[in-house]
């Protein structure tokens, strides 16, 4: 067999400048990711004030489900990094082949659990009215779960090399074709009949497949695909697949456990009745703006945290991670400053389908949302850290102690919601208490936790033939 040099270019000391090189386009995606959750509820909301609520519940439970396979298909970003790091690109691509392989073997289990989901509805005391628009917004999304397991793997390679542009040209242009067809299937423009919360649904699922065209394209033309590609490098690995699952599974479980407990906390604050409902998905949706392009930067994180472990950087790891929470604790600052100062007219801009009964809605909606300032830091800080041991591997760890603290969360909103019967306001505060103690513990595990041991890329280079 003829060695094929590495496409690895050497990298400098870890900077500012680097990560942010790498994070800024992952913020940017995250963020198009944002805009276009913010307009599909932008644009429901137009029907009225039940249905707000609807799409965050339906959208929230198909991400539940899915959670945990994009979770064990998107660790191809930790693999691809170390792999990319190790000098060893060949890697990467069957790693991404593994992705794929796994995700079509992954959607028919998604598929089956759809039937399951109404009963769920029901069970969390939402009215008939309410169950039948959530179920009709998940339904739909369910069905196009490949796509974004095809996602999950393909900007985990492109993240994992560094190549992060890629991805934010990808999500951007996805606004394009995801707004448009939210505000003409929505509300029945050009045309088109309107279709309300489904067409909401078929929107988002439009948008997504145009960002896995892309990708996928970009993945064929990329120079390791020219290298290492060709129809053996579609072949199934069981070492590759199997590294995929060992490390994968628990980062995907995480998230299918903290998503799942979150899911239940906000479903218990909706069984508050239909004006709490619209102020806590109200004051989600700007969490959003804050959150998710949190998630860009934890991500690229991770790839840069992989990369110099592959590399056999330590010392580098380290640095990347506290570089990556100055960006984000920069970030949250700013959207702690804007969720306080503009809190009024934030809330306001989803009141356009509201009547006079509606009127409880935003003075409470004012107030999630400036509490919800307390705790961007927290989030900022569980992002970045979580991030970095993802990079390195320690996702057993991640996994437990981010699920027993979801789990706490999701009880004590029980307890307080249903047996001592809180106002909302109150639970919404223990909420932040648990997203302050999320961000400790990882800071903690970074600082003490034997990830530095932990071996995700194998030692042999015989072992990549």
């Amino acid at each position: 067999m003829v060695a094929v040099p590495s496409l690895r270019e050497p990298r400098d000391e870890v900077s500012l400048r680097h990560l942010a090189t790498i994070a800024f386009p992952m913020i940017v995606s995250q963020g198009s990711e944002t805009i276009m959750l913010f307009f599909n509820r932008y644009f429901v909301s137009f029907l009225g004030s039940d249905h707000i609520p609807a799409s965050m519940s339906g959208g929230l439970s198909q991400f539940v489900f899915t959670s945990f396979f994009t979770g064990i298909v998107g660790y191809v970003n930790a693999m691809a990094a170390q792999y990319h790091g190790a000098g060893k690109d060949e890697r990467c691509v069957q790693s991404v082949s593994q992705g794929l392989w796994l995700s079509l073997a992954f959607t028919p289990m998604l598929l089956a659990l759809i039937p399951l989901v109404h009963r769920g509805f029901a069970w969390a005391g939402h009215t008939p009215a309410q169950v039948a628009l959530e179920f009709a917004y998940f339904r739909i999304l369910m069905f196009g779960s490949l796509l974004y397991l095809f996602q999950a793997v393909l900007t985990g390679f492109f993240v994992g090399i560094g190549r992060t542009r890629m991805v934010m040209v990808a999500s951007v242009i996805g606004i394009f074709v995801n707004v448009p067809l939210n505000w003409a299937l929505v509300l029945g423009r050009l045309g088109i009949p309107s279709l309300g919360i489904e067409g909401a649904a078929i929107g988002t699922l439009a948008g997504t497949l145009c960002i896995v065209s892309i990708l996928f394209a970009a993945y064929l033309r990329s120079p390791e695909w020219r290298v290492y590609g060709g129809p053996g490098a579609w072949r199934f690995r069981w070492d590759l697949a199997g590294r995929l699952l060992r490390f994968g599974t628990p980062a995907g479980a995480e998230s299918l456990v903290n998503v799942f407990a979150f899911n239940v906390f906000v479903q218990l604050m909706h069984s508050y009745g239909p004006a709490v409902a619209s102020a806590v998905t109200i004051t989600f949706n700007y969490d959003l703006v804050a959150f998710i392009p949190m998630l860009g930067i934890g991500a690229a994180v991770t790839a840069l945290v992989g990369q110099r472990i592959g590399a056999g950087d330590l010392r580098g790891a380290r640095r990347t991670a506290f570089l990556g929470l100055q960006v984000a604790w920069g970030y949250a600052g700013i959207m702690m400053i804007a969720f306080v100062a503009g809190a009024p007219a934030l809330v306001r801009v989803f009141s356009r389908g509201f009547t006079a009964a509606d009127a409880a809605i935003l003075p409470l909606a004012e107030t999630l949302l400036r509490l919800a300032a307390v705790y961007t830091l927290g989030d900022a800080t569980q992002v970045v850290f979580s991030g970095a041991l993802r990079g390195a591997g320690d996702t057993t760890w991640v996994m437990i102690i981010s699920g027993i603290l979801h789990w706490l969360m999701a009880i004590a909103a029980f307890v307080l919601i249903r047996i001592v019967v809180l106002p909302p306001v109150t639970v919404w505060l223990v909420f932040i208490g648990f997203v302050a103690s999320l961000g400790v513990s990882m800071w903690l595990r970074h600082r003490f936790g034997g990830w530095e041991r932990i071996r995700l890329v194998e030692e042999s280079p015989a072992a990549a033939l």
